[in-house]
């Protein structure tokens, strides 16, 4: 005689536990094909907004007042000073989340990341040189933005270097967590050092408690490039993590059905 379904199921008989269908994605063998297919959508979306930008940034903005022409760097050298930073406590987050929950996926993309905000720091530090010769008179100095803002590359440089020195990618991870919580203490010095110290850098560009001051075209082509560079940063982290995956999953490190689905 049969044995009732509900009996059945009382008896012991469970299936599977399942995760939310956002949390599912989490798992390495479910990002690694939904990158593959975002990639390339973020990619185009930073092309669009950096045509766009450029565009807003060098046809359609007024000359300036007061610089003149030279003022057009603040278009990229903005837009990659915001990036130094936001990429940065990003890096951070997906740092604490490995500490805390141990994911994997966590440390991968703050390994993903770190180039990326190394590549916007320098950016930032290059064009902030290029415009301070005509405005200040001098390539470089000492102002307490600028060497804040060098100490962030020095970090994102340090992280990249202590991962590469570490063999044992657990250990790494944990010991570029550590690096990186402690540098987020740079990140309200950048900021806020021009309230907190007589310096020569400018002001904030934009504040949320106070009306833009200026153009309304210069003010869309400043979001528009930041917008751009968070599509550009957002497709190189999923090609970078698809790399991470294969590379650990050649050393055994990942399930064997995501090594085989790994072109």
């Amino acid at each position: 005689m049969s044995q009732p379904l509900h009996s059945a199921h009382a008896a012991g008989c469970r299936g599977p536990v399942r995760q939310p269908g956002w949390l599912a994605f989490a798992a390495p063998v479910r990002f690694y094909p939904l990158a593959g297919r975002l990639a390339p959508w973020f990619f185009a979306a930073a092309a669009l907004l950096l045509v766009a930008g450029l565009w807003l940034a060098f046809v359609a903005a007024p000359t300036d007042a007061q610089q003149g022409e030279v003022y057009r760097i603040i278009f990229i050298h903005v837009p990659a000073a915001w990036m130094s930073m936001f990429i940065y406590l990003v890096m951070a987050g997906y740092c604490a989340l490995a500490l805390v929950l141990r994911t994997r996926l966590s440390s991968m993309m703050a390994s993903a990341l770190a180039p990326t905000g190394a590549l916007f720091t320098a950016i930032a530090l290059w064009t902030g040189a290029l415009w301070g010769k005509p405005t200040w008179g001098t390539w470089w100095v000492w102002d307490a933005r600028l060497t804040s803002e060098l100490l962030l590359l020095f970090l994102y440089l340090g992280f990249i270097a202590l991962e590469a020195a570490i063999d044992e990618p657990r250990r790494a991870e944990r010991a570029c967590a550590v690096l990186a919580l402690v540098g987020v203490a740079n990140i309200p010095v950048i900021y806020f050092s021009v309230q907190w110290w007589n310096t020569l850098h400018q002001g904030a560009s934009v504040s949320l408690t106070a009306a833009p001051s200026m153009a309304a075209t210069m003010l869309a082509g400043m979001l528009v490039m930041t917008l751009a560079c968070w599509m550009y940063t957002i497709a190189v982290a999923l090609v970078r993590v698809r790399c991470i995956l294969r590379e650990r999953g050649e050393a055994g490190t990942l399930p064997a059905d995501l090594r085989e689905t790994a072109p």
